[in-house]
Formats: structure tokens, C-alpha cells, sequence
């Protein structure tokens, strides 16, 4: 049985800083950017798409009262506590696989503080809402990324590049591509 600290260490990087939604979430869809932002390299403030998804994120769901709550390498855009049910605001569905990882990362989280949670990715120009239960196979498949995460981050220089679909709206580009 792992005791507190082993407990902690599974999504911690090596210098005592946690793996967060978000590297789940670029995990899925480019290693090199997680090595980026593991190293809080900035990426192009001017990207239209960071424009976008601010203003999604600011003007969706204003009624509700829980909005972004956060600790620890977590920190989801909205929790329905009367449902508990954790929210995630993504601009469209195209990498939908790596938002329903993101969410489930947050319901581990949350279940290792004793919160049962469900999850829920909504998509509003999409008008969509997508479901996102956590599973004993979903605790597997996190228990892989944590360990692949550390290992990319532990590099000393990030993955070599590679053009994916995502690569024409990332902000990140200019690292890749000049």
C-alpha cells in the first residue's frame, strides 16, 4: 500500500511541482508543448485562439455562482456542487479524447480528497455537453500518462517537433516552426 507521500509523488514532477489539467490535456495531443509548459515557456499572447477560448471561457455560464476552482495542479473552469459535477469549457470538440483525459484527471484528484464527482465537457459553440465518468480503466490510463509525463519533462531539451493538425493554431508555433 503506498503511504501519503507515495500517494502525492504520482503526479508530481521531479522538482515538487504538480502535474496539472493541463499537461494531461496537451499530453494528449503534443509532447513537446507539455515540455514547454512544464518549463513555463509563454506562448504567443497574440494567438488568436488564446483570444478565443479567453473569451469563452469570461461570457459562458456567467449565471453560475461556482466558477474555476483550484488547488494543487488542478483547476477546473466551473464544479456544480449541488450535482458535483466538474465542468470543463472547451472551444470545440475536435480533441475531445484529451478533454475527457483533463476531466478525469480532475475527478481522480478530487476522489483521492473523498469527492465523488462526475464530470462534463461543454462545448457552447457547439452547443454540446459530453459526459465524463471515471473508471478503474481511467485511473490506469492516468497512472501511464503521469509516468510518460515525467519522463518528457525530465528531458533536457523538449521532443523534436512534429506537424500535427493542432500545429496551425498553436501558440506555441514559433517554437517549432520558424
Amino acid at each position: 500500500m503506498l503511504n501519503d507521500k507515495d500517494e502525492k509523488e504520482k503526479y508530481m514532477l521531479t522538482w515538487d511541482k504538480y502535474i496539472s489539467g493541463t499537461l494531461i490535456w496537451f499530453y494528449n495531443i503534443c509532447k513537446r508543448e507539455v515540455w514547454l509548459i512544464s518549463r513555463e515557456v509563454i506562448p504567443d499572447q497574440e494567438n488568436p485562439y488564446i483570444d478565443l477560448g479567453r473569451a469563452i471561457h469570461e461570457t459562458t455560464y456567467e449565471s453560475l455562482s461556482t466558477k474555476e476552482v483550484g488547488f494543487e495542479g488542478v483547476r477546473f473552469d466551473i464544479y456544480l456542487k449541488g450535482k458535483k459535477t466538474v465542468c470543463e469549457v472547451k472551444t470545440s470538440s475536435k480533441y475531445i479524447d484529451a478533454a475527457a483525459m483533463q476531466v478525469k484527471y480532475y475527478l481522480y484528484r478530487l476522489k483521492e480528497l473523498g469527492i465523488e464527482a462526475t464530470g462534463e465537457i461543454n462545448i457552447p459553440r457547439e452547443r454540446k455537453k459530453i459526459r465524463v465518468l471515471l473508471d478503474d480503466k481511467g485511473i490506469e490510463a492516468l497512472q501511464k500518462v503521469f509516468r510518460e509525463i515525467r519522463e518528457i519533462v525530465s528531458l533536457p531539451k523538449p521532443p523534436p517537433p512534429k506537424r500535427i493538425p493542432f500545429c496551425r493554431r498553436c501558440a506555441y508555433r514559433d517554437f517549432c516552426w520558424v
